[in-house]
């Protein structure tokens, strides 16, 4: 029996197979700040910590990441994308996400950095709305 292809969390009408998870699994670098930034929501959503860790920029990147606790990832939308220079970017989005049946919004503008021609999480600011 054939099985049935997932759906790419990150919000985007593709498959996972076909969307962030060849990023995800390391057969392609992300080709944007937006793309990245949509591979990592997919990460959080699937558990792919190593991911979170690796596309994290090495002068930011924790230590560790605990998901244990992680809630569940319902929804992203992207506010708007910019590449500020050649090696900096911006990107603001709105995650959704349950923990105990209760929804939850992270609104937040990420910065990104280009090394050696790949794309890396920075840090972001947190957003109140």
């Amino acid at each position: 029996m054939k099985k049935k292809p997932v759906p790419c969390p990150c919000g985007r009408p593709a498959r996972l197979d076909l969307c962030c998870g060849p990023i995800i699994e390391g057969r392609q670098a992300a080709p944007t700040p937006e793309a990245l930034m949509r591979s990592r929501y997919t990460a959080f959503a699937t558990g792919a910590r190593d991911y979170l860790l690796e596309s994290w920029h090495a002068s930011t990147r924790p230590d560790a990441l605990d998901l244990d606790d992680n809630p569940r990832w319902i929804g992203l939308t992207v506010v708007r994308a910019e590449e500020t220079t050649d090696e900096r970017a911006t990107v603001e989005f709105i995650a959704r996400y349950r923990i105990g049946g209760k929804a939850h919004v992270l609104h937040e503008v990420s910065r990104f950095l280009r090394e050696d021609g790949r794309w890396f999480y920075l840090d972001g600011d947190i957003l109140s709305d």
